[in-house]
Parts: C-alpha cells; sequence; structure tokens
C-alpha cells in the first residue's frame, strides 16, 4: 500500500516539482496539494494523508498556524520544508517542531540535476519513515512542560550532562534543556541528529528558550559548567582532555556528528561524573557508546517508549543493557535532579562499605 501524502505550499510550481519527486516511484502518492494552511487543514480532515509536506509562508493561514491546527483536531505527520537556511526561516522551522511538525528539511536548490536526484532520494526516504510515526493530539498551547529543576548549589557530584537525540529530538531537547536552570553546575552537550545547516540555527533557538545559555561547539575550546553546547552538523564531537574536539572521520551509524562517537570520548576517562541521556531517535546511534559510559562509570538513562516520537535507539540502549534508568521525557528532569541535586546535600557516610 503506498504512503499518502498531502503537499501545502502556495507556489505551484514547488509543488509540482515535489510531487514528479514523490511519485516516481509507485510506493508514494499524492492524495491532495493546498496553496495555504487554512485549505491544508481542511483537507487533512477530509483526506486524512499518512503525512503533510508544509511551507510555513502561505496566505490566509500560515504554516505555523495550521500545524498547531492540525495538530489540535487530526494531529498526523508534519515534515516542513524551510526555503533557507536563512536565520528567520531557520527560527520558523524551530516553532514548527514546537508546535508539533516531526522533521524539518531545506527545500532543494535548482542548481544541477544531481542536486534534485539527491534532494529527491532523501524526502521519499524522510517521506516513508516518517508517515509511520505516532503523532498525538496537541491542544493549543497548553504542552505539557518539564518540571524545572531547583536551582542547584555548587559541590561536588555529577558536573557532565550528555544528551543524545534524533527524530523528535528537537523539541524533547527543548523541552528538557528549558527545565535546566541558569545556575545548572555542569556543562551539558547536546548531539542531535540534524539537516545539514541547522544546527546553528538550532542552537540560537535553544538559547532563546531556556535559562541556561546554549551555544555551537567550537574546536579547541574548554567546556565551562552553567552552558550547553550542541553539536555542530557535519562534524563529530569529542572531548579529549577537558577540551572540545571536532573531527572530519568518517559518519558512523551513517551519522555525523554521531553520538556513539561522542559517549565514547566520555567513555575513555573515569565517568562518575558522567550522566548520559538517550532521547527519541531511530536506529542505534548512541546505545553502544551508552553503554560503554556506563562500564566506565556514569549513570545512564533513556526516555521511555510512550514519550518517544521513535523509540530506535533508547530501545537498543535498553537491549544492551546499558540504561540505568527508562524514563517518560516530563519526568527526566526530576532523574536529574536526583543524581545533580540530592546527592550534594546528602551527608558523607560514615560506615564502611559493603564489598
Amino acid at each position: 500500500m503506498s504512503t499518502r501524502v498531502l503537499l501545502a505550499d502556495d507556489s505551484l510550481l514547488a509543488r509540482q516539482l515535489l510531487k514528479d519527486m514523490l511519485q516516481a516511484g509507485d510506493d508514494i502518492r499524492v492524495v491532495g496539494e493546498a496553496c495555504d494552511g487554512r485549505e491544508a487543514v481542511q483537507l487533512v480532515q477530509a483526506l486524512h494523508p499518512d503525512l503533510v509536506i508544509m511551507d510555513l509562508l502561505m496566505p490566509v493561514l500560515d504554516g505555523l498556524d495550521a500545524i498547531e491546527e492540525i495538530m489540535a483536531v487530526c494531529p498526523i505527520p508534519v515534515l516542513v520544508l524551510s526555503a533557507a537556511v536563512e536565520a528567520s526561516e531557520v527560527d520558523r522551522a524551530f516553532v514548527a517542531i514546537k508546535r508539533g511538525a516531526l522533521d524539518v528539511m531545506e527545500k532543494p536548490r535548482l542548481d544541477g540535476d544531481g542536486m534534485l536526484e539527491g534532494f529527491a532520494a532523501a524526502l521519499r526516504e524522510k517521506v516513508q519513515f516518517l508517515s509511520r510515526i505516532r503523532v498525538i493530539r496537541h491542544p493549543r498551547r497548553k504542552l505539557r512542560a518539564c518540571e524545572p529543576l531547583s536551582v542547584l548549589s555548587d559541590g561536588c557530584g555529577h558536573n557532565l550532562l550528555a544528551i543524545g537525540a534524533s527524530t523528535g529530538g528537537p523539541k524533547a531537547v527543548m523541552r528538557l534543556l528549558k527545565a535546566l536552570p541558569a545556575g545548572f553546575p555542569g556543562a551539558v552537550f547536546v548531539v542531535q541528529h540534524i539537516a545539514q545547516g541547522f544546527a546553528a540555527g538550532f542552537a540560537n533557538w535553544l538559547d532563546r528558550e531556556c535559562a541556561l545559555p546554549v551555544r555551537l561547539a567550537r574546536d579547541g575550546v574548554p567546556y565551562r559548567s552553567g552552558e550547553a553546547l550542541v553539536a555542530p552538523d557535519g562534524s563529530h564531537l569529542t572531548v579529549v582532555d577537558g577540551v572540545i574536539r571536532l573531527t572530519d572521520a568518517p559518519p558512523v551509524n551513517c551519522c555525523r556528528p554521531s553520538i556513539d562517537v561522542f559517549f565514547d570520548s566520555l567513555a575513555r576517562q573515569r565517568c562518575d561524573q558522567v550522566v548520559a541521556v538517550l532521547l527519541t531517535g531511530m536506529g542505534r546511534d548512541g546505545a553502544q557508546g551508552m553503554l560503554h559510559i556506563k562500564e566506565a562509570g556514569g549513570s545512564t538513562i533513556v526516555q521511555d517508549e510512550p514519550s518517544c516520537a521513535v523509540f530506535g535507539m533508547p530501545k537498543a540502549a535498553i537491549t544492551l543493557d546499558a540504561a540505568d534508568q527508562v524514563v517518560p521525557l516530563d519526568l527526566i528532569p526530576a532523574a536529574l535532579e536526583k543524581l545533580f541535586v540530592a546527592e550534594r546535600h546528602e551527608p558523607a557516610s560514615t560506615g564502611a562499605s559493603a564489598p
């Protein structure tokens, strides 16, 4: 059975180009076309497609408001096509993800058949994968936030939080980081699989949304407590002797940056001060590295299946027995609080430890 897609774009040329790409084979069928956001909402309700490909700048009702209404009345997977990776367009793309879209891709560049062929193949693969994801209803502007952590005090204990995520991750990462206070006593790292050109915009978006300062990781720079660093796209992120190192080594698990590469760089040292968190995403990236962190003395947490958009990476970690805790997304901050806060106030043991 073919995947049924609705196209929402006010450009007839863009719709025709996408339609030709998607219907090059027999596995995808375009069942409707909308030239504005209002028509997109109406066609979703009438046609019940498997996925919507959504432009953001449209008349009558823009893509952002259309996504919010679709998620409130008839939730289905939405893939956003961004016109460019300029700051304003990237901002809108991440607002769309916050409102319920699953992923974002840059629109194809019309500068060569090879570029179009590569984009078409990536688009068809993305559509087939996203169309199978379960999407939950989001009442308008009433998304439940993670409970914030307490203001933290200095002291011994965990001091590095390593987060890995893939499909469905940008919104999950944002909700988790928003729960961290400006006084967080550890360095925070985020490795997020994201479309080429969007990592810097992702970091800027998180910086505006969160109390914790967020910036893009840079090679050769020491990391500090109280800030979050996002892996740039196209490079592996590693930490060596307290310094950030970016490498262009080959992709691992078809990913660069790879979560496994980052986690493994942490596991090459004592990890008793490291907490690794693996969020929603397809595939296995991060699972093996999480196991290595656990074996090196670190604490490990994975997102549970009901709160994941895609349970692939957390499930892979659980299968390897790499996860100390399996926790719903909204309760991960509470689990972190026990590791980063409670242990700072527990009195030191005076008795001998059991062997």
